[in-house]
C-alpha cells in the first residue's frame, strides 16, 4: 500500500462523512528505534487489512460502532531525520482532529509514537490523565542514545506532568526502578492481575479528567500475540484485557487511544485480526460508556 492512500478501518466502502464521525483512525507506519524485531511499520496496513474481514455488529454491547462514524485519514508520513520529528508530524496530525472534536484512534507503528499524540491531547485536555497497557516500563531515560526511543515513551509523558496507571507490566531494567516510584505513576504488575475495578480506582487518584489509553499489544501474552517486536511470556489474555478496557470506558472519558507494536508474521494473520478486533472493541466500548457524554464531562480547552 503507497503513503498516502487510503484504506478504511472496517473495510467500509463508504465511510460516511468526517463531519460526522465520531472516530477518526490515524495510521502511522513508523519504526525507526524498535530495539529487538523490526516490522511495526507494517502495523497500521496490516490492521487495517485485518478489519476489513471483522463482523461490524458487537453482539456483547448490541450496538454497531461504525453506524455512528469511523473516519480513516491517510497515513502520517514518515520522517526520516529520527524520532523527534516524527513525533511533530503526530501531534501535528492529532491536533486539528481533536479541535475539530473527534475521537482518535492511532495506529502504530513502534511506541515512541505515542508520546506525539499525548501533547496533541495536552493541548486540549490540560487534565488528560494515561492508561498503559504494556509489557514494558517504557520509564528509561535514553536507550540506544535517543529520549525519544519506544522505551523512553512513559518517561516523557510523565515528565509532561501527566498521571500514569500501567498494566500488565513484567519487564524492566533496574534504571526504571526509582521512576516507576513517582507519586504520579502507579503501576500494576502483570502478576497482580488487576481488575477493572482497581484500575478504575488508580486513575480516580490522578483525578477526573478525560484518559488516553495506550495499548502496546506485547501487553498480551505472546500466545495469542506473538507478532511484536519484543515478546514477553506471562502477558494478558483476550478477556483480562477486555474486561479491563470496558470497566474504564464506562467509568472514564476516554478521548483518545492509540494500538502500537504490532510487527506482522507473514502467512501468520490471526495477530492482525486480534488487533483490528481490539481496536473495534475499544471503539465500542466509549461509544457505549462514558465517552458518550464526552462534552459533558471534559469540557476541552479551546485554543
Amino acid at each position: 500500500m503507497q503513503q498516502g492512500v487510503v484504506l478504511n478501518f472496517g473495510g467500509l466502502e463508504d465511510p460516511g462523512s468526517y463531519q460526522k464521525a465520531r472516530w477518526v483512525v490515524v495510521p502511522v507506519p513508523y519504526d525507526a528505534t524498535t530495539s529487538y524485531q523490526p516490522g511495526a511499520r507494517r502495523g497500521p496496513m496490516a490492521i487495517l487489512e485485518a478489519s476489513a474481514h471483522m463482523e461490524l455488529y458487537d453482539h456483547e454491547l448490541g450496538i454497531s460502532p461504525v453506524e455512528q462514524g469511523i473516519w480513516t485519514v491517510p497515513p502520517v508520513s514518515t520522517e526520516a531525520s529520527g524520532p523527534e520529528a516524527m513525533l511533530k508530524a503526530v501531534r501535528h496530525a492529532v491536533a486539528p482532529l481533536l479541535r475539530d472534536g473527534k475521537m482518535v484512534l492511532m495506529l502504530g507503528g513502534e511506541h515512541s509514537i505515542t508520546l506525539g499524540s499525548v501533547q496533541a491531547c495536552l493541548e486540549q485536555y490540560p487534565g488528560l490523565r494515561l492508561l498503559q497497557f504494556d509489557a514494558h516500563a517504557d520509564m528509561r531515560d535514553t536507550y540506544e542514545g535517543s529520549p525519544f526511543s519506544h522505551a523512553c515513551v512513559v518517561r516523557r509523558i510523565v515528565e509532561l506532568g501527566v498521571p500514569v496507571v500501567q498494566v500488565g507490566i513484567r519487564s524492566m531494567c533496574e534504571e526504571e526502578v526509582e521512576p516507576l516510584r513517582h507519586n504520579r505513576v502507579t503501576t500494576f504488575f502483570a502478576e497482580h492481575h488487576p481488575s477493572a475495578e482497581e484500575v478504575v480506582a488508580a486513575l480516580d487518584r490522578f483525578g477526573s479528567g478525560p484518559v488516553y489509553v495506550t495499548f502496546d499489544l506485547d501487553a498480551l501474552d505472546p500466545s495469542i500475540m506473538p507478532a511484536t517486536g519484543t515478546p514477553e511470556p506471562g502477558g494478558l489474555l483476550w478477556h483480562q484485557a477486555l474486561a479491563i478496557l470496558r470497566g474504564v470506558a464506562s467509568a472514564c472519558p476516554i478521548i483518545a487511544a492509540d494500538l502500537v507494536e504490532l510487527a506482522p508474521i507473514p502467512g501468520l494473520v490471526a495477530p492482525d485480526f486480534l488487533a483490528a478486533k481490539l481496536a473495534y472493541k475499544l471503539m465500542a466500548y466509549v461509544l457505549s460508556g462514558k465517552g458518550q457524554s464526552l462534552r459533558a464531562d471534559s469540557s476541552p480547552h479551546s485554543q
